[in-house]
């Protein structure tokens, strides 16, 4: 007869199950049921094969919250071999490293059992209790997977970055995530299947769309709607999007990342910063992040921008914008914002000029319209053995041999619509304009573009991208 207290245990045990939180029990129990993170984990890759194999390799997961790495390093747990021990960063010190490392050490020695240690926010550790891990490491005592949602290059101790493989992995797709919440709706054991659940179709894609990615937080969510939802007469508990809003306390903005709301909203983004209205710029950025609008989009519309609206006028407007979109990639949201923000503001307020753009097109016009013409004998690649016998680069001129590191000769072949390109009088444009003059290149006075150039009608580069 088993022990009584045993049996109280499995009870126990049984209870935290059942009333564990839905994005617990509905955590993946295999590969077979673990959705996305194809390029880590897919058919083939290098990961799953060591997961199947069981020769796992010290790692380190890093991706974003609800990507699924903690999941991963369970679903490890389940298939290996190996004893599995887990310490959380948040709350461990060195002498728990300690303590798992030396009885790892032990049941090597005595067992020939090797043990993974999984380390959940291991960027939380700091330069010491990161060392203390590295010596285990690298004799293999433990194998270490760590979960982090720091970049490790900039949060984890370089040592043990490289005697880890890195594994990268990416916010869930929207399907992914829609997938899941699908899946907890069916679940008679693990979910709400054992409810008559009715999420309607626009508050299951508020839930995807706030998620941005993250299952824990849309399954979270599902569920608190579900606990405040009112069972019908028939014992239905029918969820709305007024009530998917309110379980994820942000309310439904009116944006279709892949509708006109989406091409709508940017394109008034892109027109506040040619108008140089920084706080209506700000605005529409908000807008468009808060609805989970994908922020590197936004920004290679900004650097757009940079160059067609503002240009030479100022030369820095360029590298903020390329900046901002780095940043982006490099730290992701929600801290992206801000240096998205800074370069928005920055474009917004800079001085405008549209005259590369304008230059570009009236030159792209004239390979179009014009006949081909040949290069210019002088401007022919004369590099080669035989082009001074075509003579090719004779009566050209170079120019660091004059006053000045200029001299004037022609660069163009003849009959075309020159000059393309009319400085303003705006910013550096200015100065500019009156360089070139000084070099006897043909510009509009003071710098002006004629009035038929300023006043070209027709969408912009950037307006076609954002219209349909």
């Amino acid at each position: 007869m088993g022990v009584p207290g045993d049996l109280f245990g499995q009870h126990a045990q049984e209870r935290m199950r059942r009333e564990a939180p839905l994005a617990a029990r509905m955590r993946p129990r295999g590969l077979e049921e673990f959705l996305g993170q194809e390029s880590v984990v897919g058919t083939g890759r290098l990961l799953r094969s060591a997961i199947e194999a069981d020769r796992l390799p010290s790692m380190i997961l890093y991706g974003p919250a609800g990507s699924g790495k903690t999941t991963l390093a369970r679903i490890v747990a389940g298939r290996t071999a190996h004893h599995f021990e887990q310490l959380s960063a948040v709350t461990a010190g060195v002498a728990d490293v300690r303590r798992v490392i030396e009885a790892a050490r032990e049941r090597l020695s005595l067992h020939g059992r090797r043990t993974i240690l999984f380390i959940d926010e291991v960027h939380r550790f700091n330069k010491g209790q990161q060392d203390a891990l590295l010596p285990a490491v690298e004799d293999g005592t433990v194998t270490l997977i760590g979960s982090t949602t720091q970049n490790p290059f900039f949060s984890v101790n370089t040592a043990l970055v490289s005697r880890c493989r890195l594994f990268r992995l990416e916010p869930l797709a929207d399907h992914h995530v829609r997938e899941i919440l699908v899946r907890a709706l069916a679940d008679r054991e693990r979910g709400l299947g054992h409810l008559r659940v009715e999420l309607t179709e626009e508050a299951r894609e508020h839930l995807v769309s706030v998620a941005a990615g993250d299952a824990r937080s849309a399954l979270n969510a599902l569920e608190l709607a579900v606990k405040e939802a009112e069972p019908t007469g028939e014992g239905v508990f029918r969820v709305t999007l007024e009530m998917a809003a309110d379980a994820v306390q942000q309310r439904v903005l009116r944006y279709d990342k892949t509708g006109d709301e989406h091409y709508d909203v940017l394109s008034a983004y892109i027109k506040s910063v040619r108008g140089s209205d920084p706080d209506a710029a700000l605005y529409w950025l908000a807008r468009m992040l808060e609805a989970g609008e994908d922020p590197r989009a936004v920004a290679r519309r900004l650097i757009i921008s940079a160059s067609e609206d503002v240009g030479n006028a100022d030369p820095l407007a360029l590298p903020v914008a390329v900046a901002a979109a780095q940043a982006v990639e490099m730290v992701g949201l929600p801290e992206g914002r801000i240096p998205l923000a800074h370069a928005t503001i920055y474009v917004a307020a800079a001085p405008k000029s549209n005259a590369c753009y304008l230059a570009l097109e009236q030159a792209s016009a004239d390979v179009r319209d014009l006949q081909t013409p040949g290069v210019p004998v002088h401007l022919r690649n004369a590099s080669y053995q035989g082009a001074r016998r075509l003579g090719h680069g004779q009566g050209y001129l170079y120019p660091h041999e004059y006053p000045g590191h200029h001299v004037a000769q022609s660069y163009l072949p003849e009959g075309l619509r020159t000059p393309y390109y009319r400085p303003t009088g705006e910013g550096w444009e200015r100065r500019i304009a009156r360089r070139l003059r000084r070099l006897g290149r043909a510009t509009e006075p003071d710098g002006e573009a004629p009035p038929e150039a300023q006043g070209k009608s027709g969408a912009s580069s950037s307006e076609r991208v954002t219209s349909r």
